[in-house]
C-alpha cells in the first residue's frame, strides 16, 4: 500500500469569481428533465434500497444505443467503471498496451492489480500509432478521444485495432463521447472482445453525479457484473438512477448542448490560434495548446494568479501544453483576454 501512488485530479477550489477550466466539466447547466426526475426520487421512497440492477437507466441507454439491456453495465461514474474492467479482465496481466500520454488514472489502476503497462509511443502531433498497437499481443486501453490531446481515431482505426486479435481485449475509453469523435458502439455488433466505457460527467453535465458505464458483449458484461456484485451490489443509488436514466433520454437537450460546446470549442480554438499557440485538433471538450514562445510553467501560473484554473502536467514532453477546458462563451472570452494581456 506505501508503493502506490494515487491519482491526483484536478483542483476542486471554492473561490468567489473562480473561472474553472482545469476538469473538463460541462459549461451548461444539466438536462431540466434530469432535474425534475431527481426532485422527484426525494420522500419517503428513500427508505428502500434501490434497484440493484438499475434496470430502467441500463434499458434507457440500450434504447438510446440499439443494443440488448445484457450488453449494459452502469456504476459510479466510468472510473469505478474501469477500475472493474482492470480487476475483471486485467488484473495480473504481464503486458498491457496504452499511449504513453494519456489519462493518467491507467498506470494507477495497473498499480493497485498487479498488471504490467506496455506504453507505446504517440506519434509526433500526438496522434495514436495504430500500427504499433495493432501488432501487439497485450490487451488495449485507450481513450477516444485522448486525453489530455483530445485528439480522437477514426471508426476505421478502432476496428482495426479490434479486429487484429479477436483474442485480444481492447477497452475504448469515451469518457469525452458526444464532442464529434465517433463512437466505437456501432462495432459492437461485430467483435466480442470489444468493451466501451463511457461517463455522464462530459456528455450530460453530471460530474455531481458518478454515473458511468459500459457496453459490451453479454459475456464481458457479466464478468464486469460479477465483480460488482462482489463489491457493492447497491452502486447507483435511487436519485442517481433516475435522474441518469432521464438524462439519456433527453435527445434534444443532448444535440443541443454539444452543439455548444463544440462552437465554444471553435471559439477558443481560433482565438489561441491567433495569440500564437498550436492547438491540437480536439474532439472533446477541451483544448490542448502550447505558445511558441512562452513556457507553460509560466502561463499556467500567470492564469492561476489571475484566477482562471487550467491543467498541465510535468512530463517532459508535455510540460509547456496546457488542458483547457471549454466554458461558457464568457469564460472563453475572458481567457483569451488574460493571456493577450500576459503576452503583450
Amino acid at each position: 500500500m506505501r508503493a502506490l501512488s494515487p491519482y491526483t485530479p484536478g483542483e476542486q477550489p471554492r473561490v468567489d469569481g473562480l473561472i474553472k477550466l482545469n476538469t473538463n466539466e460541462h459549461p451548461l447547466s444539466p438536462s431540466p428533465r434530469a432535474l425534475d426526475a431527481m426532485r422527484g426520487q426525494v420522500g419517503e421512497g428513500l427508505r428502500r434500497y434501490p434497484d440493484p440492477e438499475a434496470t430502467a437507466l441500463r434499458a434507457a441507454i440500450a434504447q438510446t444505443e440499439q443494443l440488448d439491456i445484457s450488453q449494459v453495465f452502469v456504476g459510479n461514474g466510468s472510473d469505478e467503471v474501469l477500475a472493474h474492467c482492470f480487476q475483471a479482465f486485467l488484473a495480473g496481466q504481464e503486458r498491457l498496451a496504452v499511449p504513453d500520454i494519456t489519462y493518467s488514472f491507467y498506470p494507477v489502476w495497473a498499480s493497485l492489480y498487479g498488471v504490467s503497462m506496455r506504453p507505446l509511443a504517440l506519434q509526433p502531433d500526438f496522434s495514436v500509432d495504430i500500427d504499433a498497437f495493432a501488432s501487439t499481443e497485450a490487451p488495449i486501453i485507450l481513450a477516444n478521444p485522448n486525453a489530455p490531446t483530445g485528439i480522437a481515431l477514426s471508426l476505421t482505426d478502432v476496428a482495426q485495432l479490434v479486429g487484429a486479435r479477436a483474442d485480444r481485449l481492447v477497452v475504448v475509453d469515451e469518457a469525452y463521447f458526444g464532442f464529434g469523435a465517433d463512437t466505437a458502439a456501432r462495432l459492437l455488433s461485430e467483435f466480442d472482445n470489444l468493451l466501451i466505457t463511457r461517463s455522464l460527467s462530459k456528455s450530460h453535465a453530471l460530474a455531481g453525479l458518478r454515473v458511468g458505464y459500459a457496453l459490451g458483449s453479454p459475456e464481458l458484461i457479466e464478468g464486469l457484473v460479477r465483480v460488482k456484485d462482489s463489491f457493492n451490489s447497491y452502486p447507483i443509488d435511487a436519485i442517481a438512477q433516475a435522474g441518469a436514466a432521464a438524462a439519456i433520454t433527453d435527445r434534444e437537450w443532448f444535440l443541443e448542448s454539444a452543439a455548444t460546446v463544440c462552437n465554444n470549442r471553435t471559439r477558443l480554438t481560433e482565438g489561441l490560434a491567433a495569440l500564437g499557440f498550436e492547438v491540437c485538433p480536439s474532439q472533446a471538450n477541451f483544448v490542448f495548446a502550447t505558445h511558441s514562445s512562452q513556457p507553460g510553467a509560466a502561463i499556467f501560473q500567470h492564469l492561476r494568479e489571475s484566477n482562471i484554473l487550467v491543467r498541465r502536467w510535468d512530463k517532459s514532453r508535455i510540460a509547456d501544453h496546457l488542458r483547457i477546458s471549454v466554458g461558457t462563451e464568457a469564460e472563453c472570452d475572458q481567457l483569451l483576454d488574460c493571456l493577450r494581456r500576459f503576452l503583450q
